[in-house]
């Protein structure tokens, strides 16, 4: 199996932008700043739901309306909660018509697990 790189959150690609998980390398100030972030934005049990729920989606992709009515919680509510998870790079949206369509940004949740995954203990290179 191939070996994969990762690129830290706030950082563009090529070879300076890869660097070790979590669990190997201390993070930098700034990396710790945008780390912070997206978690931020996962510590909220509604953000979490509606992040599953948009992940979890047959298609891909959910209509704002499709979300709202799974909450007791008002439309701007359920928005800014949305807005909170674009903001920390976990999804992204379109809007058609009246409605807003969200998706997740498997990016981000891909750099999340890789810097939270243990390396091996077989990895040498």
């Amino acid at each position: 199996m191939p070996k994969q790189e990762l690129v830290v959150l706030g950082e563009t690609g090529g070879t300076a932008a890869c660097c070790p998980g979590l669990l190997t390398a201390p993070l930098d100030e700034q990396q710790a700043i945008d780390l912070a972030k997206v978690f931020k934005a996962l510590g909220d049990p509604v953000r979490l739901r509606l992040l599953s729920m948009i992940a979890s989606r047959a298609g891909g992709e959910v209509c704002v309306c499709d979300l709202t009515p799974a909450f007791d919680l008002s439309q701007p509510t359920i928005s800014h909660h949305l807005k909170l998870l674009r903001q920390a790079g976990l999804i992204d949206c379109e809007r058609r018509g009246t409605w807003v369509y969200y998706w997740l940004l498997p990016e981000m949740t891909d750099r999340l697990a890789g810097i939270l995954t243990r390396p091996s203990a077989d990895a040498t290179s």
